[in-house]
């Protein structure tokens, strides 16, 4: 069981071109900058949105097909969608809310089946109370269980808790990952959140400008970066160059010395806490050594982030014990040195 899809369309400036494929059990999150097109991927899957071209499949059947004029409703797919401000009915308590997917679908017994989804995700007790008292917790939970209670074969997750508090949404990610991980189907969660991506999903993609640019287990995306988002994502510095033997000519300028060989087009990632700030030019042999200037400092839990800029813009961490031996301010002329092994380099 699996969903293929291919989905082109335009949307205002934003051109969604890219492919989809996930597998029965699988969750996978679907990460990108704003206006990337990661919603409008959602509602394309869901019927919401027409493709221009492309198709779509879901277990073998076809959900949508320009070219062959095949386009079934929304409400006729076997696709649930929990959207970003959960859409609950106010006029309608949330027994109701559960139900109406049922009742839409002429299921029979739907206040009965709703009652037991209610049930499962704790909410037993609110059956008739009206989405305007629920908490944000509560709200998440319910437009989760009217999604689960059609039981969809492909479940659609769009920022599932942007609108919760920082308080509770540890909390509620548990519980999402419990509730996600005890439903079949395939599950398609959107996020701009990394730590949400990792904690509830199989596989990541990552989408930037309408088109797919990375996708694989989170271990694979953030061990190798394949563009800026991602590399701030992670919290790395990410460049990218031409590679030949242990020298890489950088596309911004400037060159990294490596340790291993390489050839042909290559990224190359150095982790923050790699870069050494000096006050003076360091002695010894370090391979890459830059003079450069500080133009950004950030406090970050325990150790602090420089932004340097010069030959290279490269970011260091120091913890601030250093950052006072060192003088750095913004504005302050420093050196800063990564050693050749720290250097990872992977084809572009």
């Amino acid at each position: 069981m699996s969903l293929l899809a291919q989905v082109r369309l335009t949307r205002g400036s934003l051109v969604l071109d890219l492919e989809v494929a996930a597998h029965e059990g699988e969750v996978v999150a679907v990460l990108g900058p704003n206006g990337a097109g990661k919603t409008s991927l959602l509602r394309a899957l869901a019927g919401l949105l027409p493709l221009t071209e492309g198709r779509i499949t879901l277990d073998g059947m076809v959900l949508e097909d320009p070219g062959a004029t095949i386009f079934v409703p929304p409400e006729q797919r076997r696709v649930g969608m929990v959207f970003q401000d959960y859409l609950l009915f106010p006029h309608l308590s949330v027994l109701e809310n559960v139900a109406f997917g049922l009742r839409s679908r002429g299921v029979r017994a739907a206040t009965t089946r709703a009652r037991g989804w209610l049930e499962r995700v704790g909410l037993a007790d609110l059956a008739d109370v009206r989405p305007t008292a629920l908490s944000g917790g509560q709200a998440q939970r319910v437009a989760l269980a009217r999604a689960l209670a059609t039981e969809p074969r492909l479940l659609l997750l769009d920022e599932p808790l942007s609108a919760l508090d920082v308080t509770i949404r540890a909390d509620t990610r548990r519980d999402l990952r419990r509730h996600l991980a005890n439903v079949s189907g395939i599950r398609l969660v959107v996020t701009h959140d990394p730590l949400e991506a990792m904690a509830l999903a199989d596989r990541l993609m990552v989408i930037e400008g309408g088109r797919l640019v990375q996708s694989g287990r989170a271990a694979e995306v953030t061990a190798r970066p394949r563009s800026r988002y991602v590399a701030d994502l992670v919290g790395v510095n990410l460049f990218r160059g031409r590679a030949k033997g242990t020298e890489v000519e950088l596309e911004t300028g400037g060159a990294l010395t490596v340790a291993d060989q390489a050839h042909g087009d290559v990224f190359a990632v150095i982790h923050p806490r790699a870069v050494a700030v000096f006050r003076q030019r360091p002695d010894g042999t370090p391979r890459n050594v830059w003079p450069l200037r500080a133009v950004d400092i950030d406090l970050h839990g325990d150790r602090v982030r420089v932004r340097l800029m010069g030959t290279v813009t490269i970011v260091a961490e120091v913890t601030p014990a250093a950052l006072a031996d060192l003088g750095l301010a913004e504005g302050r002329k420093v050196w800063a040195a990564v050693k050749a092994t720290e250097i990872s380099v992977y084809p572009a």
